[in-house]
């Protein structure tokens, strides 16, 4: 597989196939990554759509030297919150994947249940920034950097973010906070 520095320039050349192949590379996780913050998953597919069509035309614009993971979260991100001014919605979904997930079988799934809910509802009370930058960094495995680049602010504002937004979750997740 070609690099992302590699795909960029063949994009760039107009090469769509390239394009095809970036899409093709970060599309599931940029799905799963709005899914997270929209909890509706056409809407997922539909802002990943966006992305990837927003992504296309500035690609030829932008300059060299881009990280093309963090530009595309980038987008993803601003696609999402977009979605949420207009809708004003405030969800979160849990960290698995619902739309693949197998319903458990055994009686433990009422003690699942309630716990995803405690986490969801947890989850909700951390502020939207915080909240962001500790999806990206927990659930998406983005380094610092990686989200300072994506969210256009300093690693510093990022790893406050995610410090001060893991403390809001451990005290509003409740007595089992300090378990977590």
């Amino acid at each position: 597989m070609l690099e992302d520095l590699q795909l960029i320039a063949q994009v760039r050349n107009g090469n769509t196939d390239a394009f095809a192949q970036i899409i093709e590379r970060y599309q599931s996780h940029i799905v799963k990554y709005l899914y997270r913050l929209t909890g509706e998953y056409e809407t997922a597919r539909d802002l990943t759509q966006d992305t990837f069509i927003q992504a296309y035309k500035s690609l030829r614009k932008n300059k060299d030297g881009i990280l093309l993971k963090a530009w595309l979260y980038g987008i993803a991100t601003n696609k999402g919150l977009q979605y949420r001014r207009r809708k004003k919605i405030i969800t979160f979904v849990p960290f698995d994947d619902a739309q693949n997930s197998d319903p458990p079988d055994d009686k433990n799934h009422t003690d699942e249940i309630a716990e995803k809910m405690m986490v969801e509802t947890a989850l909700l009370k951390v502020p939207k920034e915080q909240r962001i930058c500790m999806l990206l960094h927990f659930v998406e495995g983005f380094k610092y950097r990686e989200i300072a680049q994506t969210l256009h602010i300093s690693e510093d504002a990022v790893r406050m973010r995610v410090a001060r937004g893991s403390r809001e979750f451990r005290k509003q997740y409740g007595p089992k906070g300090g378990d977590v």
